[in-house]
């Protein structure tokens, strides 16, 4: 793909995602080792804090179900699973993310907040889950499934390690289509956000590849027909702040 733009490179690993390569996903690890020291900041300033009331959404559809066991995929430095922890008193939360530098900062965060006995961490890809069949209450994931090399095959995972009429809960970005957040939108995520995240990061692919992953993510109606697909019922979407990020539900 050398020589491509970004965007057209992007295209072609999620037009090859039904076949992974081990180089696309170190690719993806080695992006997110690398902005790990800076990602919780950038995540409030390049949202504008805005991702904060997102994640209070999920913890509030959360808390109407069962959610003893509870599994955060693609947990990051674990601003959701600590959420869950902390409002949803569970029994216990499990985070797990292929990137071995962003659990390393979330363990600090554990340690603060005296939660390491409640949230347990594995080093484990979301699409080879490493845990037995109908082992949660609960999965959710928050800015994750859009990273998935193979979509429906970390689908197909999340629903087979939940339990019988477990729920998951995916929060992720999506596209405005309403004139002007639209234009407003795509101006801020393709000029913007790739020069405030390359001064804040010192990456010179990661707030690159934040939009392209959104564009060319299946949101609204799209994803939830993934979510059907791979068995989940009683499907729902529900967009945020004029529709720059959406919240997905299901049940198995």
């Amino acid at each position: 793909m050398r020589g491509k733009s970004d965007k057209e490179a992007f295209r072609i690993m999620k037009e090859q995602s039904s076949k992974p390569t081990i180089a696309q996903k170190e690719q993806v690890r080695e992006m997110f080792n690398s902005i790990a020291p800076k990602y919780d900041l950038l995540n409030h300033v390049l949202s504008v804090g805005i991702d904060i009331s997102w994640r209070k959404k999920v913890i509030r559809i959360i808390e109407n179900y069962p959610h003893k066991f509870i599994l955060d995929v693609a947990t990051g430095t674990g601003d959701l699973a600590i959420a869950a922890a902390t409002k949803l008193n569970p029994e216990k939360v499990t985070g797990v993310d292929i990137a071995a530098e962003m659990l390393r900062y979330q363990e600090i965060k554990l340690e603060k907040r005296n939660l390491n006995n409640l949230i347990e961490l594995r080093l484990g890809d979301g699409e080879s889950l490493p845990f037995d069949d109908n082992s949660f209450d609960v999965v959710m994931v928050a800015f994750g499934v859009r990273n998935f090399e193979n979509l429906q095959k970390g689908l197909a995972e999340m629903y087979r390690v939940l339990k019988k009429e477990g729920l998951i809960v995916i929060l992720e970005f999506s596209k405005p289509v309403k004139f002007p957040v639209k234009q407003l939108y795509n101006f801020y995520f393709t000029r913007i956000l790739p020069s405030i995240g390359r001064m804040m990061s010192r990456s010179s692919s990661a707030y690159t590849y934040l939009p392209n992953s959104v564009e060319y993510f299946p949101s609204g109606k799209k994803f939830t027909a993934y979510l059907q697909r791979t068995g989940f019922l009683q499907t729902t979407v529900k967009p945020l702040t004029l529709g720059i990020a959406s919240i997905y539900t299901g049940k198995k």
